[in-house]
């Protein structure tokens, strides 16, 4: 055990060596930049992986925290003591009776709802991206969110003691604006959504000189989202899935868990497979499934419209990968409409006991449709990732589920409630069987 951890602190600082262009392979210092100044392509972290594969094993990975630090050698940090709130290493739940429902023999959910500290993936890429701020001395740190990173954003700032401002769109949900306010950053409601919001905080990056984990900091904080390929890997046995079905906003997240699982094959954790990707968006903001579906190979921006905020990114910045890794791994991207997406919250709810938000209804209803469409084989080992817990988006669900049974304190009160319930539930089974 005592090797494994050596060998584990000999891997974290040799396998990180800088940044590369995703377009025309220019190599950049590892410096806050995300964008080429060449072509202006994207920046990616590069790796060296004979290193890894030297220095790395499953033994040392299981000797590892049991937080996401324990792929650190993976992960864009050179320190030793990175910020580590617990975050990762959520269930990876055998959904059973969604399975049977739906007509599939193994399904998997990968439940971030239950992520620590703010419920949520974004987790997973601020703890990455504000370790790596630290390390590049900033003192200040900030964001464009949708609500979920700017609760992680301002959690973890909080733990690591950075000045924290962070910017959302006037019009979230309450539970989010609340779920960042409470760790007292200060927090910028614009009028407009997401896609403004980054621009407005892409001026700010460079006249504030601030750490902005989705935009100077973004190579670093991307590479997060690995982490959620790594455990899938590692909770299934060291395998991989046979499908794999991923909610899509800017994109990066459905790119960075096909990379995760690239760089355990890469290095020889896991034997190598074809996994199929596919991407689930919310019709009322669906540029990345509107170019999939059409054939193109660029992104055309809409404005969004849709009960999903989370994911509600009318210009994403990895769409056109995620188009890439779908057509490649032979998957698909689907959109489903909001009502669509109540119904797969209440579905993943009824059948598994996990109460997801609204990306997480996303995912639940695209995947419903791929089994319906035959686009999912039923012997298939599907993942489905939910990102965000439902206590967030309660209002998405108001007025479509049930009611509490009010009743007097007395036995026959409670009887005649009991029949009523057992009324209504006998007519919506009928009503499902119609």
């Amino acid at each position: 055990m005592t090797q494994a951890i050596d060998r584990l602190k000999q891997a974290s600082t040799a396998a990180f060596t800088g940044l590369k262009c995703k377009e025309c392979g220019a190599e950049y210092d590892a410096t806050a930049k995300h964008v080429c100044d060449e072509c202006f392509g994207p920046l990616e972290v590069k790796y060296d992986y004979d290193v890894l594969r030297q220095t790395v094993s499953r033994e040392t990975i299981e000797a590892g925290p049991h937080s996401i630090w324990r792929y650190k050698p993976f992960l864009p940090v050179a320190t030793e003591t990175p910020i580590d709130v617990g975050t990762g290493m959520t269930p990876l739940v055998e959904a059973h009776r969604l399975a049977r429902q739906l007509g599939l023999k193994k399904l998997y959910i990968k439940n971030d709802a239950v992520n620590m500290p703010t419920l949520s993936f974004k987790d997973r890429v601020v703890s990455v991206a504000l370790t790596r701020a630290r390390e590049l001395g900033f003192s200040t740190v900030s964001c464009a969110s949708t609500g979920n990173l700017a609760n992680s954003t301002a959690a973890i700032a909080a733990h690591a003691g950075l000045d924290c401002c962070v910017f959302i769109p006037a019009d979230l949900e309450a539970g989010k604006i609340l779920g960042t306010l409470i760790y007292n950053p200060t927090l910028m409601a614009v009028k407009g959504n997401y896609d403004q919001v980054n621009r407005l905080c892409s001026e700010v990056a460079n006249t504030q000189g601030w750490g902005f984990v989705n935009i100077n900091l973004r190579p670093y904080y991307s590479e997060g989202s690995k982490t959620l390929g790594f455990e899938v890997a590692e909770q299934l046995g060291w395998q991989l899935p046979d499908h794999v079905v991923a909610p899509l906003a800017s994109g990066s997240l459905f790119t960075k868990i096909y990379k995760g699982f690239q760089e355990f094959i890469e290095t020889g954790l896991v034997e190598a497979k074809d996994v199929r990707f596919s991407g689930a968006q919310a019709e009322g903001c669906s540029p990345i499934a509107s170019a999939y579906k059409e054939g193109r190979d660029f992104i055309a921006p809409v404005k969004p419209n849709t009960i999903a905020k989370s994911i509600a990114i009318g210009n994403p910045a990895d769409g056109i990968y995620a188009v890439d890794i779908a057509n490649k791994t032979n998957g698909t991207i689907e959109s489903v409409t909001d009502a669509e997406i109540i119904e797969g919250m209440k579905l993943l709810a009824e059948t598994e006991g996990i109460f997801t938000e609204t990306a997480g209804g996303t995912t639940i209803a695209t995947l419903k449709k791929l089994v319906e469409a035959g686009k999912i084989d039923p012997d298939e080992v599907t993942v489905a990732y939910i990102t965000g817990n439902g206590l967030k988006t309660q209002e998405a669900v108001q007025g479509y589920i049930g009611e509490p049974l009010t009743i007097e304190p007395k036995l026959d009160s409670f009887e005649r409630a009991l029949e009523r319930a057992h009324t209504l539930n006998r007519l919506e089974w009928q009503q499902v069987l119609v």
